[in-house]
């Protein structure tokens, strides 16, 4: 099995990847558009894609999401330890520079001002921490993974530097292929999208039908429709399986306020959620 992540090697998507596949062969893409292009193509490529942070929310991967609508197979939580990275005998003292993509910067905001440093943002982490490995300039470090410390040959200068200590990512797990678990005793998410009907109070009433079956939504999130500002797509999850009458009876109703309406994937929850 193929699985694509955005970024270099080293990368946290690559760690998530490796977490969930570990015999698989890792593949990384440039950009997001990169991963999905390829998986939209080639039904036997799977690719794991960071969704959200639990610091700083959304990564901004939604547009592709409606863009190429592949199919969600599962999501995974992945614990972030951040780490400034530096040439081997760097030490705290002599590091002026940082460079990190712009959330890893956000996520370490606290540690970078206490320490003066200065903030460079850069496209992701771990290509941060081959810039640091190419440069050779013992002033400079990158914030980013332990595995990219091993790769490209770093020293941890500090560890765990991240503002918050349970510092959570969750990944989508997505490919071209329709599949579906069958329903069982396991607990399910079930995303999809939509685009309502142009009306007074649209959102309001297509979500009337979750109110009264007892669904639980986790997820509403609104995005604008490609040169429009008043035309939306929402981006959702629910508590449930599809199967589930309670779920099927709501999704129904849905669909009766929509122009578009598309289901991503139903999926076991990860555990995590259960903590």
């Amino acid at each position: 099995m193929k699985i694509l992540f955005q970024g270099s090697l080293g990368a946290y998507s690559h760690l998530a990847a490796l977490k969930v596949y570990p015999d698989a062969e890792i593949i990384p893409c440039k950009t997001f558009d990169e991963c999905f292009s390829i998986a939209n193509e080639d039904d036997k490529v799977r690719i794991i894609i960071p969704e959200s942070n639990r610091i700083t929310g959304n990564i901004g991967v939604e547009y592709l999401i409606f863009k190429y609508r592949l199919n969600i197979y599962g999501e995974h939580f992945h614990s972030i330890q951040h780490h400034l990275l530096g040439l081997p005998g760097a030490k705290l003292k002599d590091i002026k520079n940082v460079f990190s993509h712009a959330q890893a910067l956000s996520q370490s905001s606290l540690f970078i001002k206490k320490n003066n440093l200065i903030e460079n943002v850069r496209a992701d982490t771990a290509g941060s921490a081959k810039y640091i490995s190419d440069n050779k300039n013992k002033s400079e470090a990158a914030i980013a993974s332990d595995l990219s410390a091993k790769i490209y040959n770093l020293d941890i200068i500090e560890s765990n530097i991240e503002n918050e200590k349970v510092n959570i990512t969750r990944f989508l797990i997505m490919g071209k292929k329709i599949l579906q678990p069958e329903l069982n005793n396991q607990k399910y998410i079930t995303s999809f999208l939509f685009k309502l009907k142009s009306k007074p109070a649209a959102l309001y009433s297509a979500l009337s039908g979750f109110a009264i079956q007892g669904v639980n939504l986790t997820k509403l999130q609104s995005y604008p429709e490609k040169n429009s500002f008043t035309s939306y797509f929402f981006l959702c999850d629910l508590d449930g399986h599809i199967e589930d009458i309670k779920v099927k009876k709501s999704l129904e109703e849905l669909g009766l306020h929509c122009d578009d309406m598309h289901i991503l994937g139903v999926y076991e929850a990860d555990k995590f959620r259960e903590k």
